[in-house]
Parts: structure tokens; sequence; C-alpha cells
């Protein structure tokens, strides 16, 4: 007998790994997302564990929209930042599809409109 579960026909699935994006958090995460597996030791004894982005808070000056932001930032992104040569142009560089972020997308539409403001 299998405890009853044979007569309600339970089938385990082996464990798969799911991507979750941190959509609930407002900042610049760069499509990174929260990952799920399994250690997998010498004794082969499988535990389950996810594994975090590096999110990091900073403090980042715009100076189209002149003011500072402090925004919750993985390590990615931040060195991204840093080849592009500031926020702003992280920023409206980047395509929206590589922002991933509602905040980020909202940042880029403020300096874009800042910016037409200031031409005009």
């Amino acid at each position: 007998m299998l405890g009853g579960f044979a007569s309600i026909g339970l089938l385990r699935r082996p464990p798969t790994t799911n991507f979750y994006r941190l959509q609930h958090m407002d900042g610049l995460f760069g499509g990174v997302a929260v990952q799920h597996g399994n250690n997998k030791p010498k004794s082969l004894h499988k535990t389950r564990r996810t594994w975090l982005p590096n999110i990091q808070t900073v403090t980042l000056f715009s100076p189209i929209l002149d003011q500072k932001l402090t925004l919750r930032v993985t390590t990615r992104v931040l060195r991204t930042i840093d080849k592009k040569g500031g926020l702003d142009n992280y920023l409206l560089l980047t395509k929206d599809k590589n922002i991933a972020s509602p905040l980020g997308l909202e940042l880029k539409q403020k300096m874009l409109v800042k910016q037409k403001l200031a031409v005009q």
C-alpha cells in the first residue's frame, strides 16, 4: 500500500527552474529574476534553494531632471550605468524591453518630456 496515493493518482513532477520577475519592487533590475533550483552535493541529496539577485540601494544624480534619485538597482545595472556614462544616458540609450522596469520607463518618459521642453 502506498499510503493512499495510488488511489488518488498523484504524480510527482521533477523540480523545474522558475523565473520570477521583481515586478512588485520599484527599481532598475535589467531583467534579472529570482531563480529556483537544487543544491546537489557529493551525497546527491537534493535540497531546494533560491538564488536572489544582488540588489543595492544607491543614490544617483540626474542632470536632466536636476535631482538626486534613490533607487534599488542590481549590480549588473549599476555597471551598465557606469559604462554608459550616467543614469540619464543609461535610460535614454537603452531599449525599453531591456530596461524592463515600470519605474525605469517612467523616469525615461519624464526625461524625454523635459528634454523636449528644453529644446522649445
